[in-house]
This record gives structure tokens, C-alpha cells and sequence, in this order.
């Protein structure tokens, strides 16, 4: 789901992605801390207001992946529809 949010926009601070998605700080944490070790997802870290804020983006090699888990699901549906 984060990287489906991400797709549809050119980044996303983490409290909109959480509220989106309906989960922890812990839990989104961990998540991107995958998709970011995998290539998928660029995180920038500032300071706004004395206060992190955190900048998400899915990288050109997220949107390939992205793109071709869409193609493969779309093909998959396609063929169940029959």
C-alpha cells in the first residue's frame, strides 16, 4: 500500500502516509525501513518547526517494480475472468 500511495504522488511527508494508512509510527517505520534497504523508497529527514519531518519517495526503480507487479496483477485478473 505505501508504495501504491507513493505512485500516485510526487512524495508524501510520513504522518500523511500513516494517517492514509491507518498505522503505528512503528509499523510504517519498519515497513519503509524494508522498502528503503530494497531500493524502492528514498526517505529525506529535516527539520520543519523544531520538529522531523520526514519526506518519502518512491525511486525510478519503485515505479519499475511497481509497474510490473500491475502488469503482471492485471494480466493474472484477466485471465481469471474468463
Amino acid at each position: 500500500m505505501i508504495i501504491s500511495l507513493l505512485y500516485v504522488v510526487e512524495s508524501a511527508n510520513f504522518v500523511w502516509i500513516k494517517g492514509q494508512l491507518d498505522m503505528t509510527d512503528g509499523n510504517l517505520s519498519s515497513h519503509l525501513g524494508k522498502l528503503e534497504s530494497a531500493g524502492y523508497v528514498t526517505v529525506e529527514k529535516s527539520i520543519k518547526n523544531k520538529k522531523t519531518n520526514t519526506l518519502l519517495k518512491l525511486s525510478e526503480g519503485g515505479r519499475k517494480a511497481f509497474e510490473e507487479y500491475r502488469k503482471k496483477l492485471t494480466q493474472i485478473l484477466s485471465s481469471t475472468n474468463k
